[in-house]
């Protein structure tokens, strides 16, 4: 779906953001790795070379604009374009009722997911635009819900849907698309471990705690790490070339939109 195609991806950790970036190699892609943790990125680039693909690593704090523009433009001087950008970052808010998060907490959680992704397209812009290019933000299922205590949370990840709206209106005119994907909960080893951890609490099997989370989706499970990733290469490669503007859910059958 991506050969011959530069993906960038900000935000790259052991579940989600590993799984795109391998799954952008196997693909055809050359792929930037940026993140704050060197050494788990140079893990991930060799996973991505056995792929037989290109990995340009750089460690980078996406919260400073230095940092951020130092990014973009080692990305150029390695591949002299950027094709795909997919937004992974994230800073968990604060999970708290929407009428008791501290508000400086609050402000800080803005910062750390919005206005950073923010500042990470701003960056890129005149590259994508260059390539007429993609970009893939990853949102949450969060915003189909409105339980506690995930009103900051819910409130984060509305901001961050607006921005990519409104991104999608103010770029396409470039040729640029902007989309989103919203994950439900993904079946990675966070998850394994919060669920032991409630199994533990309860005296029940992990499983169990499964099962009764996976009854709520229509499929029956959770989704896995690649099955989200596949979604995000999906609305970034050319088979999605008439769509943005775009929320895609990813969440097995939770939740219907």
């Amino acid at each position: 779906m991506l050969t011959g195609k530069v993906v960038l991806v900000a935000g790259v950790g052991p579940g989600l953001g590993q799984e795109i970036a391998v799954r952008a190699a196997r693909n055809g892609a050359d792929v930037v790795l940026a993140a704050r943790t060197g050494s788990f990125l140079a893990e991930v680039a060799g996973k991505v070379t056995a792929a037989g693909r290109r990995a340009l690593v750089v460690p980078a704090d996406l919260g400073d604009d230095t940092a951020t523009e130092g990014l973009v433009t080692a990305a150029l001087d390695e591949y002299g374009r950027v094709d795909v950008l997919v937004h992974n970052a994230f800073a968990m808010p604060p999970m708290r009722s929407v009428n008791e998060v501290g508000l400086p907490d609050l402000a800080e959680s803005f910062d750390a997911n919005v206005v950073a992704a923010l500042r990470v397209v701003r960056s890129l812009t005149p590259a994508l635009t260059a390539s007429r290019g993609s970009i893939v933000i990853v949102n949450s299922a969060v915003l189909r819900h409105s339980r506690k205590p995930f009103g900051p949370y819910k409130m984060v990840k509305a901001a961050l849907l607006a921005a990519t709206q409104n991104l999608a209106s103010e770029l396409g005119p470039s040729g640029v698309r902007v989309n989103a994907v919203a994950p439900g909960w993904i079946w990675a080893d966070v998850l394994r471990s919060w669920f032991a951890y409630l199994a533990a609490q309860r005296g029940v099997p992990a499983q169990q705690i499964y099962d009764e989370t996976a009854a709520a989706t229509d499929l029956r499970r959770l989704p896995e790490p690649v099955e989200v990733a596949d979604a995000i290469l999906f609305l970034a490669s050319d088979l999605a070339r008439g769509i943005t503007g775009q929320c895609l859910d990813v969440n097995c059958g939770e939740f219907h939109h």
